[in-house]
């Protein structure tokens, strides 16, 4: 094996960190080292900061705010992620904001089945030359928003998710673009039961929403919902140097892992009733539904939204 690769095995890290393979060398050589040998460490495939640099400075671009655009860079928590996710060969996953591509190059080396979705064009260009083009048979990418919408996925995504997929099940592995992560995830989780998992990156504060409980300030109609159909933890809390730029927020890793049994309650009617209730989440229940009428046991009209556990808001909803 040429010495900048043997280095990996041997464990000659002063020498592995002195040489730095090329895009070129890497197509050549890794897919034979892979077989070869499983101690090959991800950093030495996964994109540095330095690379992304470059391939936004040889296009003339920069990082959009507007498109959310804060690049993940750091090897640790891309193979947090890709670990946690439980990614083997195979496996359909959906990537959205993969940007340059660094999360989508780590996944190609585990053997996943990709769909990629980007909305910034200068992005996908340099995900088509860098990535598609190196492997068309294991990635697609739909260049548009995943969104159509606040309330709808992108029909154009959702067609090729099932063209590719075949009906298999899939999961969301991304570091998402913080404006679209809350109306993503609930969408997956609402409305595509064959999303058995969403593994992202996203803001700190909606990781809290996602896992808090009754009584608690960030508790709502996203809380809910990711208790009554998922397990959901946050598994990793990410500083703001993880990433290029450095947004202005810590972020969060958060595993969502659909429950086995589906939903005995309709999803679309609930999420109806949680607008009326949390739109009014200091008012007694009494003073929003009325005080007639049947009350489950164990709710009262003098009760606030925010005090329902997840079980109570669906009894509430069928009794009303």
């Amino acid at each position: 094996l040429p010495s900048r690769i043997r280095c990996a095995r041997d464990g000659d890290h002063r020498h592995r960190r002195r040489h730095h393979l090329s895009h070129q060398e890497r197509r050549r050589i890794l897919p034979n080292l892979y077989r070869q040998s499983t101690r090959v460490v991800l950093s030495d495939i996964v994109q540095t900061l330095s690379e992304i640099r470059a391939m936004l400075d040889v296009r003339g671009i920069h990082p959009r705010h507007r498109f959310g655009q804060n690049f993940l860079h750091d090897h640790n928590q891309i193979r947090r992620i890709i670990a946690r996710a439980g990614v083997k060969h195979g496996d359909c996953v959906l990537e959205v904001g993969p940007g340059t591509g660094a999360l989508t190059e780590a996944l190609l080396e585990v053997g996943a089945n990709i769909v990629a979705c980007e909305i910034d064009r200068d992005m996908a260009a340099i995900l088509t030359d860098r990535v598609i083009a190196r492997a068309p048979e294991q990635v697609s990418l739909i260049v548009a928003d995943c969104l159509d919408g606040k309330h709808k996925l992108s029909a154009e995504l959702m067609a090729e998710i099932d063209r590719r997929f075949g009906g298999k099940s899939f999961k969301l592995v991304a570091n998402l673009p913080y404006q679209a992560a809350t109306p993503l995830i609930i969408l997956l989780m609402t409305t595509r039961r064959d999303c058995i998992g969403q593994y992202a990156t996203i803001q700190r504060e909606v990781a809290q929403r996602l896992i808090a409980s009754p009584r608690c300030g960030e508790y709502g109609p996203l809380s809910i919902l990711s208790h009554l159909l998922s397990r959901t933890e946050i598994f990793a809390e990410l500083p703001p140097s993880c990433f290029w730029p450095s947004p202005e927020v810590t972020s969060s890793m958060i595993a969502i892992e659909q429950l086995e049994q589906p939903p005995t309650f309709d999803v679309a009617a609930l999420s109806a009733f949680m607008q009326t209730l949390f739109n009014k989440r200091r008012k007694q229940l009494g003073a929003i539904l009325g005080r007639s009428g049947t009350w489950p046991a164990g709710i009262e009209p003098t009760m606030r939204p925010e005090e329902l556990a997840p079980e109570q808001v669906v009894q509430l909803m069928h009794a009303r």
